[in-house]
């Protein structure tokens, strides 16, 4: 089964804003995890979550800025 969240040209600006928001949900969802855990392991762990995604967000937006064109963006869920 596939879910479709996006799939379509965006400018620089509009392909950003849908990433980021996109990693924000992800990286809050790991920050609540944390509010609600005694396991260090599991702290750490989603730790090292929020970090990669900071960092790929971060390394995503460069990358994007650098493009003249619109920006192709697909997100696809496969369950």
């Amino acid at each position: 089964m596939e879910l479709h969240l996006i799939d379509g040209q965006f400018s620089a600006t509009d392909a950003i804003t849908i990433i980021t928001q996109m990693a924000e949900v992800k990286i809050k969802y790991h920050e609540n995890k944390i509010k609600g855990s005694h396991n260090e392991e599991d702290i750490k762990m989603r730790e090292r979550k929020i970090k990669t995604l900071q960092n790929e967000l971060a390394e995503t937006r460069t990358y994007i800025l650098s493009q003249n064109d619109l920006i192709a963006v697909k997100g696809t869920v496969n369950l």
